[in-house]
């Protein structure tokens, strides 16, 4: 009487009740349930006709378009592994990826044809297919794929998704289908997504699979709203158009809009909006001036590409509604409870004994579980290094509250070890954006002829904002330890991010180098 667990089945659920609802929403297109169905299974269709035998590979560089959004659950669908490619990543190393993966086709959005021309060149046995006028038409003439979501086993690939390769080549995370239906049903519970939510896709849909809303929108017939890259002004614009109701952003990716509300005299204030924020570990002035300022109602989730998105939650509590702002909004910045599908997430010293529950003693998250993935893609040495003890390592030093609740202080490789004290980098930033004129901030170890290294802070102010670096290194020293206050302040007009919003920080190091 099982029934595999598939996104697939969550799809085929929408099909099947929302047939004349609104499915994928963008300037200029309006595609109903029953449209979005006979593309997704004429897609499956024609890449059958293509050649394409379960277990392949097909590739996918395109921005969130309608076009790519129907590939998450045409390319399932034709039993085909799919590997959605980061957007901004160099020639070089789409072309690793490419070949890495044994990708047999790549479908690609015709504006990122001329960027990707010269990573696609000679790689033996991929055909690219610009998803263009021709690809329309095949679309059209194929035939179509019926749902059989019970032909799937649930512990087949679904998607390869690489890793950013911001130290050493992309790994590719091998997700299984059952990863991503428990990820995906997680994100319903944790954003009690309605049929009549709209959604929209601001946070890239290849990372992790759009964060699971992919498919989690598809299965209660709420709206997709499409947004191909990320300008505040078009965020609200489509906010108000479209009547959006739920959205996924990352810390940075929400300063820029509180940036651009302020700069532009304010927005209206929507308290029907609920935003999960992810990516980084947001700072608590951040979600204070969100809730604040916009009016939307903050969900944080943790996680990582290995964990098929994200592991846990902050889960809402009416006491926590009861506090005021700023204490409210110091401890939604807490990475919270695991997800009720996603498994079991501890805190550990290296011998693999748990942290005292107290909120002091640091160790690493690990998690096991439902969720993670199955491997890094023709890695084991890698994939061996992140399942040591039998749990997956995250690579983030956290404590754990005596109420329960994990709390990111920072990636273990971004903590800054000054004069043989320990420095999260985290904690510094979060005192920095308390100060009115910052409006983004990373904090980096850069070297020092003394101590080894010291913070140093690289700061975006905000618009007609002013500020010094020795009156921001005092604002430091009058809330943290001496020894934690940056030593220098840099101001840039902007951080070097990835397309899914997180900061560069082995950027920044490797200039302060």
């Amino acid at each position: 009487m099982e029934v595999p667990l598939t996104p697939l089945g969550l799809a085929q659920r929408g099909f099947s009740l929302h047939g004349g609802r609104p499915a994928v929403l963008d300037d200029g297109l309006a595609w109903t349930y029953d449209g979005l169905r006979a593309r997704v299974e004429g897609l499956a269709g024609a890449l059958r006709a293509a050649g394409i035998r379960p277990g392949d590979r097909v590739a996918l560089l395109a921005p969130n378009t309608a076009p790519a959004f129907e590939c998450y659950t045409g390319v399932p669908l034709a039993g085909a592994v799919l590997v959605p490619l980061n957007t901004r990543l160099a020639p070089a190393d789409l072309a690793y990826i490419l070949r890495h993966s044994g990708s047999r086709l790549l479908l690609i959005d015709p504006t990122l044809l001329p960027a990707a021309e010269a990573a696609v060149a000679d790689i033996p046995g991929l055909r690219v297919q610009v998803m263009a006028a021709d690809h329309e038409r095949m679309l059209a003439e194929a035939d179509p794929v019926p749902f059989d979501p019970e032909a799937v086993a649930e512990r087949s690939l679904l998607s390869i998704n690489y890793t950013s390769g911001t130290t050493a080549r992309p790994k590719g995370v091998m997700q299984t289908h059952r990863n991503n239906f428990l990820n995906a049903a997680n994100m319903l519970l944790a954003m009690d997504v309605r049929r009549e939510d709209v959604h929209l896709h601001v946070a890239p849909m290849f990372h992790a699979n759009g964060w699971g809303f992919v498919w989690a929108t598809l299965a209660m017939g709420a709206a997709n709203v499409m947004l191909p890259r990320v300008d505040p002004a078009d965020v609200f614009r489509r906010i108000a158009t479209y009547g959006v109701t739920t959205l996924c952003a990352a810390a940075t990716v929400l300063t820029m809009l509180l940036e651009h509300a302020a700069a532009s005299g304010g927005v209206p204030r929507r308290s029907d909006v609920r935003v999960a924020v992810a990516g980084m570990a947001p700072p608590a002035e951040v979600i204070r001036r969100v809730e604040g300022e916009l009016g939307w109602r903050v969900v944080h989730m943790y996680g990582l590409t290995e964990t098929t998105a994200f592991a846990t939650y902050h889960e809402p509590a009416a006491a926590l509604d009861a506090l005021p702002p700023t204490e409210r909004a110091a401890h939604l910045a807490r990475q919270g409870v695991p997800l009720p599908l996603s498994g079991r997430v501890r805190v550990v010293r290296p011998d693999m004994t748990d942290v005292a529950q107290d909120g002091n003693e640091v160790g690493e998250a690990v998690v096991r579980g439902n969720v993670v993935m199955e491997g890094y893609y023709d890695d084991t040495a890698a994939t061996d290094a992140a399942f040591a003890g039998g749990w997956f390592h995250t690579g983030d030093l956290a404590v754990r509250h005596p109420d329960g609740y994990i709390e990111i202080k920072d990636r273990a490789k971004d903590v800054i070890i000054s004069g043989g004290e320990n420095i999260p980098s985290l904690e510094v930033e979060g005192v920095l954006y308390k100060h009115p004129a910052i409006a983004q901030v990373a904090v980096v170890a850069g070297p020092h002829p003394l101590w080894g290294e010291t913070p140093v802070a690289v700061v975006v102010l905000r618009r007609g904002a002013a500020a010094e670096a020795a009156e921001l290194i005092a604002f430091c020293r009058e809330r943290l330890p001496h020894f934690k206050a940056p030593t220098r302040v840099l101001f840039v007009d902007e951080l070097p991010r990835t397309a899914s919003g997180k900061i560069q920080k082995n950027v920044l190091r490797a200039r302060l180098r």
